[in-house]
């Protein structure tokens, strides 16, 4: 045997038995800074196919022959067979695991083949709330008649009424929101659509389904949103809303205390909202501002941007945080913009103006525990005209996940927008939302209201139990 056949031999015992490899740090003409080492490395240590002469050479720049490149080949598929060999056994093995595992994803690839057959939209989620409210205020005593003058209001009789609510909302870039909303209800007058015991549930449309809102927003940059709309709340404009408070029975103490200036004026309207800082997490100072025509969408001869619309101007400065909040806002109304009074729904009157001021503040703590969240709010409203000034203020106290998860009770007091001559007296609620399942709750609420303007200054009280569906 030659030289060259006892290296060729050597070199094949080698490369067909990867024990003998040597190393690639043991083969003195390859260095780390070659551009094959790391390939030699890899084909080394996975497969221990390639080896160097008996010399401890790679000899990378010397020609091989076709006997060593066949030995090369050989002893790189003998160790490819044994791999798939091993595998072959593994799959053998947890063959009844793979079984499952195939069904389940052939399982799932059907589903998501029938959802993308039948879905509503790829840009659009629909949500539904159904609300039926079993309620009543026996001391109701309304000076009101029918309109036909024959027969007095009879306000204090039991009542069910229903509210429904269908939310339609779609996203074309994952960051910007079109909200439709669909709402229904079938309550009437008083008590609990107009005066102090306005529900929030509380919708008139006689059984018709109408658009409650319509509006679009959008980000103009990492710290500024834009939102307009022909039919949008002032308070769907704001950042964030300085109250926890939400036990979804009356409408005042949904409104942190300050119903003049947070008056919920629906319309027409564009509003522009700044965060100093973008994560939710940091606490951050934000800028609202928005009009708002809750007359211009209503009859076009009006239109948006004259006193007659009732146009209402909310400005809000906030610092908050993940747990808290403080707020001081203004709201300026001209001429048949809303206006909370003495009577809690109004508009203001022709030739006239107001204006309402209002610092609010909440603080919830971190973890649940007996502790509650807090919510305060007080709002100042001056009127050029001959309704005159007005107060409002609210406390409310709420403990979530009381008992079990998902249990919601709280406690408030305050005062609806009073005067020295139409005084409305202190107003009280308490309530538990009783958390049935992820989209059932019942809420049974009590509240009672001192010297009631819309009930001829008398007091009276009131309850509901209100079960809402969420789906």
């Amino acid at each position: 045997m030659n030289a060259g056949s006892a290296a060729l031999a050597l070199t094949c015992t080698a490369l067909a038995s990867p024990a003998w490899a040597t190393p690639v740090d043991g083969l003195g003409d390859v260095r780390p800074t070659d551009w094959t080492y790391q390939a030699l490395a890899n084909l080394i240590e996975r497969y221990g196919c390639v080896a160097g002469y008996p010399d401890g050479t790679f000899k990378g720049q010397r020609a091989m022959t076709r006997f060593e490149a066949a030995a090369l080949l050989n002893a790189c598929l003998d160790r490819v067979t044994e791999v798939t060999d091993e595998l072959k056994r593994l799959m053998a093995e947890f063959e009844r695991e793979l079984a499952i595992l195939k069904g389940r994803v052939d399982g799932l690839e059907a589903k998501v083949g029938e959802l993308e057959a039948n879905q509503f939209s790829t840009t659009t989620k629909l949500r539904g709330e159904a609300s039926f409210i079993l309620g009543g205020s026996p001391d109701f005593k309304s000076p009101l008649r029918n309109s036909d003058g024959t027969r007095p209001v009879r306000p204090n009789e039991t009542t069910v009424n229903y509210d429904l609510r269908l939310v339609l909302d779609t996203s074309f870039t994952g960051k910007d929101l079109l909200r439709t909303r669909l709402r229904s209800g079938n309550f009437s007058r008083l008590p609990f659509r107009e005066g102090i015991f306005i529900l929030d549930r509380a919708s008139g449309s006689d059984d018709s389904v109408r658009v409650d809102r319509l509006f679009y927003g959008f980000p103009a940059g990492e710290h500024v949103r834009i939102t307009v709309g022909g039919l949008v709340r002032n308070t769907d404009m704001l950042s964030f809303f300085p109250s926890v408070y939400r036990s979804e029975v009356l409408d005042f103490f949904s409104l942190a205390g300050a119903s003049g200036t947070y008056n919920k004026a629906t319309g027409a309207g564009v509003g522009f909202s700044w965060r100093q800082h973008p994560k939710p997490s940091t606490a951050t100072f934000t800028v609202d501002a928005s009009v708002v025509a809750n007359n211009g969408f209503a009859d076009a001869s009006v239109g948006v941007l004259n006193r007659q619309s009732g146009l209402n101007a909310l400005s809000q400065l906030g610092y908050h945080g993940s747990n808290w909040g403080l707020a001081l806002s203004y709201r300026y109304g001209s001429q048949n913009s809303r206006l909370a009074d003495a009577n809690f729904n109004a508009t203001v009157p022709a030739g006239a103006y107001s204006n309402s001021l209002a610092v609010a503040g909440t603080w919830s703590p971190m973890d649940t525990s007996w502790i509650p969240s807090i919510s305060l709010g007080y709002g100042y409203n001056w009127t050029i005209s001959s309704v005159g000034d007005s107060q409002s203020w609210m406390a409310g106290l709420q403990w979530n996940d009381l008992i079990w998860p998902g249990t919601t009770a709280g406690i408030a007091v305050g005062q609806p927008p009073f005067t020295g001559s139409a005084d409305n007296g202190v107003l009280y609620e308490l309530f538990v939302r009783i958390h049935l399942s992820d989209h059932i709750t019942i809420t049974p609420g009590l509240f009672y209201g001192r010297d009631v303007a819309t009930n001829s200054g008398n007091d009276a009280w009131g309850g509901v139990l209100q079960t809402t569906f969420r789906f």
